[in-house]
């Protein structure tokens, strides 16, 4: 499950209560801190993972239960309170393993649960005299998190209840499998059982009912069927707790957010042309302590990761800069920024401690100098006046002057042509069209005798300028229906007030470009080759090639993290930020997705 969740965005206009007191919660220093001793959270979470393994497979697999003081009383109570020991070594194992993820990043809930866990557990195994290696094993880490207790400083993420749903249905699978591996280990089935009959006997064992398996002894089935209706309790409480419990909301850009960044775009949007684009309704924002300036963020995977420089005025950026590690090192999150401008790396580079690498170039057109005319635009201006001969026309217009019953047309139209269900996009997409306060976008369409064929959609950029959105087309169009629009738009600049255009990022351009050179060296050919490769899922090729075609003005970006050692964590966030990595979800979102589309349908029939 992709971990999204964001503290709460602070009031425009205020800065929070996290940026201008960061002592306050015993926060100062922690950027520093993060980097000491960094050893010690990991160590201690993958021991505490490997102990509640040790745990579970104490009871699941039968070899290991060795003989131990309780079987003396046997006789007296049979069984009884060496089934629940072995229960409670289960369930131990469990919130252990659960609690190890927590522990590994810093967090002080995790810390204060494992400690008191690891105690129990160093009971549990004082009962079990054999057991000496998980005894000692759990006394060396209980003691290493008392010593080091400084390291777990980080406060809980802000949670949703729909983590319930996959804690349930995590534990639901744990169960299940440690069910199994009881059974599968056991010598004492009365007959061979098929899978199928054994898993219906562990789902059954966990709400406390009898199944179709039956056990010799009836000491090893008063084990399992104790054990299985702990565990099934065991979910069900820890789902009912993570459900009711006060549930803090993953903040979202408010409303009061989203005035005071349009604010600051009105006065200093010129900057940036990824600016607007922190007003994506899936983003939250921080400030600087003066109001002046702020960073829109996601935080995906543990990593906070930002887009494209500050909004605001270039001297309230360290102010922003430095509330925004503040935020990353109380969390314990990973700090990075995606699509940054030098002059943004500089001062992310100086204010945050961090490290910046060249990312790629973005494409900008200038629109005094562009022109059809000449070799190098002979493709483009071949493609344009093929596509003008097949009879298409476009139109390029405000979004404040079509009215909202043609954008959700256009809208419906053109859903149908992504190339999968997921709307990629995080630093360089709105992921919306014809929203509230977005009046002075623009929307570029083509269409062939009345039918729309393809949109495109632009952010503003400052007072003059423009940012590609969104590109679509009809994938039974004619080829350059892309390049046609451009160019109209292009033309059409004058009249909406349009000096310059953002084009689509081209990823590590240099290395495309001089990769291919004659005289280009081997480690750089190899990378090349090794982009080329990637090309195939990720469009590296095709995107520079298509803006490249316009010959554009390249304006470099950098990704700007602490260090190489997040750098792998810091890609797979942005590749999940950017949805080129999705991992699996539940299926509700997509259902509403279709049914709203399924609604608008029945509303447009002519759409």
């Amino acid at each position: 499950m992709t971990d999204t969740d964001n503290p709460a965005s602070s009031s425009a206009g205020t800065p929070s209560a996290d940026a201008v007191e960061p002592a306050a919660s015993g926060a100062a220093g922690l950027p520093g801190r993060r980097h000491q001793r960094r050893w010690v959270p990991a160590v201690t979470g993958w021991l505490c993972l490997l102990i509640g393994l040790a745990d579970i497979a104490s009871v699941a697999v039968p070899a290991l239960h060795l003989h131990h003081r309780l079987h003396r009383i046997t006789p007296f109570v049979p069984g009884t309170l060496t089934n629940v020991t072995h229960t409670a070594d289960v369930i131990t194992g469990l919130l252990l393993l659960l609690l190890s993820h927590g522990l590994r990043r810093r967090k002080r809930r995790a810390w204060q649960a494992v400690t008191a866990l690891l105690a129990v557990n160093i009971v549990i195994h004082l009962v079990h005299v054999p057991h000496l290696v998980p005894l000692v094993a759990s006394a060396l880490v209980f003691g290493g998190l008392l010593y080091y207790r400084e390291e777990f400083y980080a406060v809980g993420d802000p949670r949703t209840r729909w983590r319930a749903a996959g804690v349930f249905a995590g534990l639901v699978v744990a169960d299940i499998v440690i069910g199994l591996t009881y059974m599968l280990l056991v010598k004492g089935l009365a007959q061979d059982y098929s899978l199928w009959q054994r898993t219906v006997h562990v789902v059954y064992g966990l709400v406390g009912v009898s199944g179709p398996v039956r056990f010799v002894p009836d000491s090893r089935s008063d084990l399992f069927n104790l054990m299985t209706s702990t565990l099934g309790l065991f979910t069900v409480v820890v789902t009912a707790y993570l459900f009711l419990r006060p549930a803090k909301p993953v903040a979202r850009l408010s409303e009061a957010d989203s005035r005071q960044i349009r604010d600051l775009l009105s006065r200093h949007g010129d900057r940036d042309s990824l600016g607007y684009f922190a007003l994506r309704h899936d983003k939250s924002v921080i400030w600087s302590p003066t109001g002046k300036a702020c960073v829109g963020y996601r935080v995906v995977s543990g990593v906070m990761l930002a887009s494209g420089d500050p909004i605001g005025d270039p001297e309230a950026w360290p102010g922003a800069i430095r509330a925004f590690g503040d935020q990353a090192a109380r969390h314990a999150w990973v700090p990075a920024v995606m699509g940054c401008s030098e002059l943004g790396a500089e001062i992310w580079c100086r204010e945050g401690g961090l490290t910046a690498l060249e990312l790629g170039d973005e494409a900008i057109v200038a629109i005094a100098d562009f022109t059809l005319q000449g070799r190098a635009m002979r493709n483009v201006r071949q493609m344009v006046a093929r596509v003008e001969r097949q009879g298409y026309r476009a139109q390029i217009r405000r979004v404040g002057d079509i009215p909202a019953d043609e954008i959700e047309r256009l809208a419906l139209r053109a859903s149908p042509w992504r190339g999968s269900h997921v709307e990629r996009g995080f630093s360089m997409a709105l992921g919306r069209v014809g929203g509230a306060g977005d009046e002075d976008c623009v929307i570029a369409t083509a269409t062939e005798d009345g039918v729309l064929r393809a949109i495109l959609h632009f952010v503003p950029w400052g007072s003059d300028g423009l940012s590609l959105d969104l590109m679509r087309r009809d994938r039974a169009a004619q080829p350059g229906v892309n390049d046609f629009l451009i160019v109209e738009t292009v033309k059409a600049a004058s009249e909406l007030g349009v000096k310059r255009l953002s084009l689509n990022f081209a990823v590590f351009r240099n290395a495309l470009e001089r990769g291919g050179r004659i005289g280009a060296g081997p480690v750089l050919r190899a990378w090349r080759g090794l982009l080329l490769f990637m090309s195939r899922w990720f469009q590296i090729e095709s995107l520079y090639k298509f803006n490249a075609k316009f010959c554009p003005a390249w304006e470099p970006r950098f990704c700007v993290f602490p260090g190489t050692r997040d750098a792998l964590r810091v890609g797979i966030a942005a590749l999940e930020a950017e949805a080129f990595l999705v991992l699996p979800k539940l299926g509700a979102p997509r259902l509403i997705r279709r049914a709203r589309v399924a609604k608008a349908a029945r509303r447009h029939p002519s759409a």
